[in-house]
């Protein structure tokens, strides 16, 4: 969904020093593909002895209902260490501890163009618009975070294409959903 090349993830896991691995999906998995898929790499995590996930949720009620109603019969434990947290200070947190993340995806009903492939700093914060989250809580954005404290070196890329693509809504009826997306070149 946030259009990042595999070699950005690998390399961002690379730096910071953590095991990984991925679930591969199709490009549009079904709800029953998805969550069969998820099952099944969760029991083999189960299996090797992990026993509680960490999400970055902070208000999204649904998510976490979510989250929690398909983790808790395989035996994992959710853990929320952010819920509830102000987004304006969790933000500006994030900045003067000295992460840098860029903007890789913005959902185009609630952003312009101009968002995508920006910094998150303090005017990219003054620059959003009433009612969007400056942590992209809702939607609004997601982003690719490439230093900080915890990373053993930056992660180097250039900026690529950007790109924007419509995609149907979930329900079906509503008109298509559209997203902005910027490539980072490794």
């Amino acid at each position: 969904m946030h259009g990042l090349r595999r070699e950005m993830l690998i390399k961002q896991a690379k730096l910071l020093n953590i095991p990984f691995d991925t679930v591969e999906l199709p490009a549009e998995p079904s709800m029953d593909e998805y969550t069969t898929k998820m099952a099944k790499a969760v029991t083999q995590l189960k299996n090797q002895g992990f026993t509680h996930s960490a999400f970055g949720d902070i208000f999204l009620e649904d998510l976490r209902q979510y989250r929690e109603n398909q983790l808790k019969p395989l035996g994992v434990e959710c853990v929320f260490p952010l819920w509830k947290r102000d987004t304006k200070q969790l933000i500006n947190e994030f900045i003067s501890l000295g992460f840098k993340a860029i903007v890789i995806c913005i959902n185009a009903d609630l952003l312009d163009k101009s968002f995508v492939g920006r910094v998150i700093d303090e005017s990219f914060i003054n620059d959003l618009p009433e009612g969007v989250d400056p942590c992209g809580e809702n939607g609004e954005f997601h982003t690719f975070c490439f230093e900080g404290p915890i990373f053993s070196k930056i992660v180097n890329f250039s900026v690529g294409e950007k790109t924007y693509r419509e995609y149907q809504s979930s329900d079906g009826k509503n008109k298509n959903i559209g997203f902005w997306f910027c490539d980072l070149l490794p």
